[in-house]
């Protein structure tokens, strides 16, 4: 296969070609990129998170919303699954099945009580014996409004606290937290009726569901299903604000049409959102870190604490700081692609079968893949796309091999390799710092670089042997 560096130019300070055009990318630009991730876990069509923007952007114009709420509205949508991964590992627990699939399905039932037994009787545990899925079944049936209620609040809390980490205003948080309350009372986690729930939260429902059935049957089945749901599961007053809007030229075309992103970054909205400065990544990249951290209980902190390992050697190594803040930014985000994985995989305690090992060896070319949309991100997408790769050219997904692998590279596969060795995983238990160690050791110059396994140990060496640091903490179990 053909190295995805053929065209990568890696000076010595990449980030200085960057550093223009993170000044003249908007943050409606930028998130709206990286919301392709979110869209992957949802098992939701390419662009749901955008188009949904898009239909509530255009209800809060017909609202006459004022600048700032329209604002507010146009992220709170965009951003409405930054909290979707987070109960993924829960999902599959529960109901033994692919969570991809299942959050994909579970939006297009009516919210009816056949609809949901339905829906409980079809994607429990078809993979599972006999006797498991029985039991699964009666779990859920027994205590349906219970784990309804536990798996939407740890998916709508979490995301209005990423939300609040990316700078976002407390309006924009609020309307992520109660976006699964319905006009009604029948949503959860609390069951909030009518205006109690925030304006945005009840547009953003609005325009999910839309997008959803005119993915799915067009703009017939879209307008049907919000009109069917007024009164109950919406805001009248959305209705008919969606129902006027989607009758003006444009608002269907915009969607249908080879140019949506233009429409939708012409928007005032997105217009007038701030042009990021480079502090501003650094926090959205973190954000989106503990997005993916979140997908499975066995990655809590990986992104995190990969990205302070690939620092360490790169210090280590001689890299300048401006270069070492570019790599972070690939540390942090390297793992994006798990996103598009099943939770029945990552998390599963035995040898992934065939099929299984396809979906996880596809991780990394995800993550260059969505790290390539992202214009301040592009330069460093393939370092991202890359870190499964070995010297010898056995990784993957390229099959690289000896010089193809560039240093930067080199440094985040044995940070990230090191760091799963010293954490839990569902197949076995975290190893002492000693034990990893010995298997970058052994294989140095098939797998790994041993100058950058050399670093690491002079980098936690003296954190060792430091006065605010002891050994134990260093195992990182």
């Amino acid at each position: 296969m053909i190295s995805p560096f053929a065209t990568v130019s890696l000076q010595p300070n990449p980030p200085a070609a960057q550093h223009s055009r993170a000044n003249a990318l908007s943050l409606a630009e930028l998130l709206g990129a990286l919301s392709h991730a979110l869209d992957l876990t949802e098992g939701q069509p390419v662009g749901h998170c955008k188009r949904a923007c898009w239909i509530g952007t255009q209800i809060g114009i017909e609202m006459a919303l004022d600048d700032a709420a329209l604002s507010d509205l146009y992220f709170t949508v965009l951003l409405k699954d930054l909290g979707c991964s987070s109960n993924a590992a829960r999902i599959c627990e529960l109901y033994l099945a692919d969570d991809i699939s299942f959050k994909r399905d579970f939006k297009t039932i009516d919210g009816s009580l056949a609809a949901a037994l339905r829906f409980v009787f079809d994607k429990t545990g078809f993979e599972s014996g006999f006797a498991e899925r029985v039991r699964a079944i009666l779990n859920i049936l027994r205590n349906g409004g219970q784990i309804a209620r536990e798996l939407i609040e740890t998916r709508c809390h979490r995301g209005a606290d990423i939300a609040a980490k990316m700078r976002f205003s407390e309006t924009v948080q609020e309307g992520i937290r109660w976006l699964d309350e319905h006009w009604d009372g029948s949503g959860k986690p609390e069951g909030r009726a009518g205006a109690v729930i925030p304006l945005a939260s009840r547009i953003a429902l609005v325009s999910q569901v839309a997008d959803i059935f005119h993915s799915d049957g067009g703009r017939m089945a879209a307008r049907a299903e919000v009109l069917a749901r007024r009164n109950t599961w919406f805001d009248p007053a959305v209705v008919d604000a969606f129902a006027a809007a989607e009758q003006r030229p444009g608002f269907w075309e915009a969607l249908e049409d080879g140019n949506f992103e233009d429409h939708l970054f012409a928007l005032p909205p997105a217009r007038a959102s701030a042009v990021v400065t480079e502090d501003y990544v650094e926090d959205i990249a973190a954000a989106f870190a503990d997005v993916i951290d979140a997908k499975s209980p066995f990655t809590a902190g990986h992104s995190h604490r990969v990205t302070l390992f690939t620092d360490m050697i790169a210090e280590e190594m001689g890299l300048d700081a401006a270069h070492r803040r570019w790599l972070r930014r690939a540390a942090l985000l390297h793992d994006i692609g798990k996103l598009a994985v099943s939770n029945q995989i990552l998390d599963k305690p035995g040898k992934p079968a065939e099929a299984e090992w396809r979906s996880i060896r596809s991780h990394p070319a995800h993550s260059a893949e969505i790290l390539h949309k992202v214009a301040i991100f592009r330069d460093f997408a393939d370092i991202a796309g890359a870190h499964h790769e070995r010297l010898d050219g056995k990784g993957y997904p390229y099959g690289l091999k000896g010089d193809e692998i560039v240093p930067e590279v080199r440094m985040l596969t044995v940070a990230d390799v090191f760091d799963a060795l010293t954490a839990d995983r569902p197949y076995r238990a975290a190893m002492t710092v000693e034990e990893a160690f010995a298997i970058l050791d052994r294989d140095t110059g098939a797998a790994f670089d041993g100058e950058c396994v050399a670093a690491l140990k002079c980098a936690v060496g003296r954190l060792a042997a430091s006065d605010d640091m002891d050994a134990p903490a260093l195992q990182w179990a």
